[in-house]
């Protein structure tokens, strides 16, 4: 048992060290809206983000090159995001409305109006992130 004891806890120690080392750009976290406006403040880019909002426009879908959907959500604060979903890689929202509410995962980038979440989707390739968007009860990835 004395032998067992330091293995074991040289063994918590590194999952401890070692499980913490992508946190922030593996899973989803809480504090959406904070690592937002603080993205968006810091003009800082390639952030993984995740949070929630609602449509407040619908724009039309970007078809050259990958084609995407894309859509403004209010992120709360007075802060506005451009959500860009391939829709190539991931289904679309036909249903989406004006008004309805989106959770999302995906990677930031900063820019003057608020910004852009991208990467709402699989990686095909498995090099990047898995992202996805959540609404009406479903998950779109």
């Amino acid at each position: 048992m004395k032998r067992i004891l330091p293995l074991l806890l040289i063994l918590l120690l590194a999952w401890v060290v070692f499980s913490d080392k992508g946190a922030d750009t593996t899973a989803p976290t809480g504090g959406g809206e904070q690592v937002l406006a603080d993205a968006y403040a810091n003009r800082r880019s390639d952030v993984q983000v995740n949070g929630v909002g609602t449509v407040t426009r619908i724009l039309s879908d970007d078809n050259e090159g990958s084609r995407h959907q894309r859509f403004i959500l209010d992120v709360g604060s007075g802060q506005t995001v451009l959500i860009a979903h391939n829709i190539d890689l991931a289904p679309r929202i036909d249903d989406l409305a004006k008004g309805d509410r989106v959770e999302f995962y995906g990677e930031y980038e900063w820019n003057e109006r608020g910004g852009v979440v991208h990467w709402t989707h699989h990686d095909p390739a498995g090099r990047h992130v898995g992202g996805w968007l959540k609404h009406g009860g479903r998950t779109y990835e």
